[in-house]
């Protein structure tokens, strides 16, 4: 199923085309279907296929496999996780060309502050 996305909001910050390294994890694969759904110009890579980023592909979100330089050409914006390395080519190569690399829980933090949230904190009980 190929869902159409929207207008980005007026809201959100312009970033552009966002790539998104790492983009096959849960927590990345998740920022990415939120964005392309609100209109976004999203793509990603990630070392291998999965089932995040072969449900991305069908959703229209272009996915290219492995971390090379020229997966970030024409990107506003690129976004890690925690589990990027500093010595990751698409971020040294990002950092080179002065394009700005934002950590998965700043993009996080963008997207939430668009919308009411709660927080459930604590030690025991927050999945159930």
């Amino acid at each position: 199923m190929t869902q159409s996305p929207a207008s980005p909001p007026r809201t959100l910050r312009p970033f552009g085309r966002v790539h998104i390294v790492g983009i096959g994890g849960i927590g990345m694969s998740g920022i990415a279907e939120v964005m392309h759904v609100m209109g976004y110009e999203v793509q990603g890579s990630d070392l291998s296929e999965n089932a995040n980023t072969n449900r991305l592909a069908e959703m229209g979100v272009p996915i290219l496999i492995g971390h090379r330089e020229e997966n970030i050409t024409g990107a506003g914006v690129v976004t890690v996780s925690s589990a990027v390395a500093d010595d990751n080519v698409e971020m040294q190569a990002a950092r080179a060309r002065h394009i700005p690399v934002v950590r998965r829980a700043e993009m996080l933090a963008e997207l939430m502050r668009l919308k009411p949230c709660l927080t459930v904190a604590g030690t025991h009980g927050k999945t159930t």
